[in-house]
């Protein structure tokens, strides 16, 4: 695995945050410490890739996009779109109806593919957040290394859901019920392996690196019009072909018309 490679497959949020400062003062060092600066960078990712993933509130920016924390889910669409940012090194969560587009837009985005998107559901009476990541397809850069990528996302995926609950506070606040709903992961792939659903658990337990879970497939809704079951259609219109089970369609997640992975 050559660096460049590497670097460019890292979701963006464990590329380590490098700043270039070629000016007057670097080139009047030593070589002896030049060479441990140069020491010390390559460490940097690998600090990253396998250190403890950790949430700072100062780094989140939130954005609430017409919904706020006294409508309860089950009756509104409630969705999370988390982007970072390479300039600025922080988080911005969006909190709105729908997937907020405005924040995925740009080559950098379809490059690194780094977003994770979520939304609350209600089914059969039961709230669930369910969390979306896109593993490989779209190119063939995303493509080299799934595993890599799935394990990646997978430690940092507690901090993702520590930035929505501290970002939408007042909602979990004032309806404490919502800890303990069931959090699903969906991993989005063109490889079988890691194009999977898993659950993590209530969500209280969700946002620690060592809480429970299992590749098993959520109960889907109601076939016929309920009112036990919200959304109708999910507000995620991402394709998906699971490989848990054997299973190839989910309802909900599966958009008409929509590619597969693959061609993402």
């Amino acid at each position: 695995m050559n660096s460049l490679s590497a670097n460019m497959l890292l979701p963006t949020r464990l590329k380590p945050a490098y700043s270039d400062k070629r000016g007057n003062s670097t080139n009047s060092l030593p070589v002896s410490n030049t060479r441990s600066k140069r020491k010390n960078q390559s460490v940097v990712p690998m600090a990253r890739l396998f250190g403890p993933a950790i949430f700072e509130s100062s780094k989140l920016k939130v954005l609430f996009l017409g919904v706020d924390d006294k409508k309860h889910p089950p009756t509104l669409p409630r969705t999370y779109t988390l982007t970072h940012s390479d300039i600025t090194a922080k988080l911005t969560l969006a909190i709105s109806h729908s997937i907020n587009n405005s924040q995925l837009e740009g080559w950098a985005n379809r490059l690194y593919r780094d977003e994770v998107v979520a939304e609350w559901k209600k089914v059969k009476g039961d709230m669930s957040l369910h969390v979306h990541c896109h593993i490989s397809g779209g190119h063939f850069l995303l493509d080299l290394f799934p595993k890599l990528r799935y394990y990646i996302f997978s430690k940092e995926l507690p901090v993702v859901l520590k930035a929505i609950v501290h970002g939408d506070g007042n909602l979990l606040n004032n309806y404490p019920d919502l800890q303990e709903a069931l959090v699903w992961v969906y991993f989005h792939s063109n490889a079988d392996e890691f194009n999977r659903v898993e659950c993590w658990g209530p969500l209280w337990e969700a946002t620690s690196s060592d809480g429970h879970r299992t590749q098993t497939l959520p109960q889907t809704r109601c076939k016929d019009e309920c009112s036990c079951c919200f959304p109708q259609v999910s507000s995620i219109p991402w394709s998906h072909s699971l490989s848990n089970e054997g299973v190839t369609d989910y309802p909900g997640t599966q958009a008409e018309g929509m590619p597969k992975p693959e061609k993402l």
